[in-house]
């Protein structure tokens, strides 16, 4: 692994954040002539299993982290910014599903890393979707939140229109790490990205995995078709993809209902019933949509909050 110079040819100081933006430690590696930042489990347990989180489109891993956190302890966790996002370098060839995939097994790769769950939101399911594609013995399980992408979200116009009716729909702290990350990731990017991932065929390679699959869809998610919908489509073909609705939420699950979230995961992650947690508000259930033949069969009963 190479250490990026300055043009004197000393080493380059490579910056973390001033305030550290959760619990998880922050750190900087340097993969393909990039320098790529991470956030890992400050002191993850040495039998633990490795679980990756993939971010959103034009996003850094920042907002996966309330989430992220919450499961830190019980795996050896991974937030990374792929190249091309967030604080990390940038790369010409990083503006495509197929890229981004490569580069999360190259991330793995750097961390030696040689199996995982992977974790995403929104774009970061193709991207995980593709991963499984290409590397299937390098992915144990796969977490899919809000995935995005395909006809649905075509043409831009509607994207739009349903990023907007999601915007307030949101916790409003979520624009403090959107904004400066979008700014950031710039408009010719957004253009050349945003027709990758709606040109991507997420439901035909989405069916065609097979590993434990959890889908997470949120209730009140304008970029999704409705759960019932979503049921049709994946019950015409035999599969290992669980489907679950949460009641109240609406994309960005991953920073609006953390809790919520990391006990889904953690059900699914040990193949325990999906239940409530009868802390949680009234307002906030989960909904088991679908459940694929080749999904794993509940063991036993779900643990006690």
């Amino acid at each position: 692994m190479s250490t990026p110079t300055s043009p004197s040819g000393a080493p380059k100081e490579r910056k973390l954040p001033r305030r550290p933006a959760s619990s998880l430690a922050e750190k900087w590696t340097r993969i393909d002539d990039v320098d790529v930042f991470y956030r890992e489990s400050p002191r993850p347990p040495a039998d633990a299993r490795v679980m990756a989180h993939v971010h959103g489109f034009g996003l850094s891993g920042r907002y996966l982290l309330p989430t992220a956190e919450r499961l830190a302890d019980d795996f050896h966790t991974y937030v990374p910014d792929l190249p091309g996002f967030g604080r990390s370098g940038k790369r010409r060839d990083m503006l495509d599903i197929p890229d981004l995939a490569h580069a999360t097994a190259d991330f793995l790769d750097d961390r030696g890393v040689e199996k995982a769950t992977l974790v995403g939101n929104s774009m970061g399911c193709p991207v995980i979707i593709e991963f499984a594609h290409h590397y299937p013995e390098r992915i144990d399980r796969a977490v899919l939140v809000s995935p995005a992408g395909g006809l649905y979200n075509q043409p831009l116009r509607r994207a739009m229109g349903q990023l907007g009716k999601d915007a307030p729909r949101e916790p409003t702290r979520m624009a403090k790490v959107a904004v400066p990350d979008y700014v950031r990731f710039g408009v010719p990017s957004t253009m050349r990205l945003f027709r990758a991932l709606t040109q991507y065929p997420s439901l035909k390679r989405l069916l065609e995995m097979k590993i434990p699959t959890l889908v997470v869809l949120g209730e009140r998610d304008p970029l999704l078709p409705h759960a019932h919908r979503v049921d049709e489509i994946a019950s015409q073909t035999d599969s290992h993809v669980l489907v679950v609705l949460l009641e109240g939420a609406a994309h960005a699950i991953n920073f609006s209902h953390p809790d919520q979230l990391a006990h889904l995961i953690r059900l699914f992650m040990d193949d325990k019933p999906i239940v409530n947690d009868p802390a949680w508000p009234g307002h906030v259930r989960l909904y088991e949509v679908h459940r694929g033949k080749h999904h794993p069969a509940p063991k036993g009963d779900a643990p006690a909050p």
